[in-house]
């Protein structure tokens, strides 16, 4: 199956390539107001003008350091919780009906909460961020230690293994399927939460970047911080499942 990947990957551009004539048209035909639909070639001179001023430099890495530094502490939060839970019955019993009320709350019910403690502050962004990234991790890293083969455990004991030994040796290893897809969901929230924290708080990024354009009708510089968003919520899937399966390439060294 493996030698059919290039080809669905070069029909996926060219699907993306014709998108891009059919925006191309549709703006030279002016079916929409250039005001308010530029087309690609204009948006590709405000990309190329951004990054030659230096302003987009700065407004990338802006909402990188926002979606990194969000995405680290749910990531950290998120696992070492999700094994405590999901490596002891005891606690997944008394912890889960929080958990239940806590999962569906939405993070925009939480953002006037973060910025009456934390006003409009960096620290209120990345509660934020980590706070709406840390359930696709904590469940998933629940999930893998709870599915851990009973078995093992039986292993575990008849060779006296303590508790830390038991978790880094059986019980991660088998986990580290559902914690890293939990982590690759959670990569694609963490960068939506950034672009909202920054266009609420005014935090230099691409967010606040688009508001400005928006505000100002700069629909082609509006549009150029629209296609980067893509290309880094694309650029960071493809490197998270690229080191999904360097970390996960000793399940198929059986196959």
């Amino acid at each position: 199956m493996n030698r059919f990947v290039p080809i669905w990957r070069a029909a996926s551009f060219l699907v993306a390539a014709g998108f891009i004539a059919l925006w191309q048209m549709i703006a030279d035909a002016r079916l929409v107001s250039p005001v308010f639909l530029p087309g690609p070639d204009r948006a590709w001179a405000s990309l190329v003008r951004g990054f030659s001023g230096g302003d987009l430099w700065s407004k990338v890495l802006g909402t990188l350091e926002h979606m990194a530094y969000g995405w680290f502490a749910a990531s950290v939060a998120g696992i070492a919780l999700g094994a405590a839970i999901g490596s002891s019955r005891t606690m997944r019993t008394y912890v889960a009906p929080s958990l239940e009320f806590l999962r569906p709350l939405p993070v925009s019910a939480v953002i006037p909460v973060a910025i009456a403690m934390l006003g409009l502050t960096q620290g209120m962004a990345l509660f934020v961020i980590a706070f709406g990234a840390i359930w696709p991790m904590l469940l998933a890293t629940i999930h893998g230690f709870a599915a851990v083969e009973p078995r093992l455990y039986e292993v575990a004991r008849s060779l006296h293994m303590s508790r830390p030994a038991v978790i880094f040796k059986i019980a991660l290893p088998s986990a580290c399927p559902d914690i890293l897809s939990g982590m690759r969901l959670s990569l694609t929230v963490a960068l939506i939460l950034s672009v909202v924290c920054e266009i609420l708080a005014g935090l230099d990024g691409l967010g606040h970047w688009i508001l400005l354009s928006a505000r100002s009708f700069r629909s082609a510089d509006l549009f150029a911080g629209v296609m980067l968003l893509g290309v880094i919520g694309y650029s960071t899937a493809v490197a998270m499942s690229f080191a999904e399966q360097r970390l996960l390439k000793w399940r198929n060294a059986g196959h």
